[in-house]
């Protein structure tokens, strides 16, 4: 087949001929109506069996899970974690306004500090915008608040999740992107499935090639 019958099919197919404008407004229509697509059964719990779903995916990615009932129990949980792994009770995360609310101080010897993750940072803590039960996977999005190196220097990375940001699928973890932060897209957007892993190195499993070796999820059943 012929360069220009290539190019041909592919402009006819993404309707190239049709005026700009006309293109335009049709991608609006789609943006503002998108199309609802078929979703597994396992992506259409609802409530509570949505977050054991989550919470069963996570333990079965090795991921350590820490219930707790409201967002004033984070830091004790936290320290609490770390102390009975013999982990340095120091860590690292960005300015999350939710985060930078809490009363760490309460928690001493606990330290703090806050910016991008640099060498030799043990232990990094992130907020998580949603959770998706289908596959136990957690979405962050970048930014000052949670800096994307807090999530990949460190080998152990904490992940705060509210209960009810878990949604069943992907397509409602999306939708949560633009309502997290006034409609704006952040730069990035990391979908954390487990710690990081693989099978690559001389066909053993090997914790912490490409990221933490460890990740641990603080969930949040209450606002309150």
């Amino acid at each position: 087949m012929s360069r220009a019958r290539i190019i041909d099919g592919i402009s006819a197919t993404l309707d190239a001929a049709t005026d700009a404008t006309v293109r335009r407004r049709s991608v609006a229509q789609r943006l503002a109506q998108p199309l609802t697509h078929p979703r597994p059964r396992r992506a259409m719990h609802e409530g509570v069996e949505r977050v054991t779903q989550f919470k069963q995916f996570q333990r079965a990615l090795g991921v350590d899970v820490v219930d707790v009932a409201t967002d004033t129990e984070i830091p004790a949980a936290v320290a609490g974690y770390l102390a009975a792994l013999g982990l340095p009770l120091r860590l690292r995360c960005g300015n999350d306004r939710q985060l930078a609310a809490l009363a760490w101080a309460s928690v001493a010897p606990l330290g703090i500090d806050i910016g991008a993750a640099e060498e030799g940072d043990a232990v990094g803590l992130s907020r998580a915008i949603a959770g998706v039960a289908e596959t136990g996977t957690l979405m962050l999005a970048s930014g000052s608040g949670n800096p994307v190196t807090v999530g990949l220097l460190p080998e152990t990375h904490i992940v705060v999740l509210h209960a009810d940001t878990i949604v069943a699928s992907y397509e409602e973890a999306c939708a949560r992107v633009l309502e997290a932060d006034a409609g704006a897209m952040p730069r990035t957007l990391n979908l954390v499935t487990g710690a990081s892993r693989t099978g690559d190195i001389g066909g053993k499993i090997v914790m912490g090639a490409h990221g933490p070796r460890r990740l641990a999820v603080i969930l949040v059943s209450s606002d309150a």
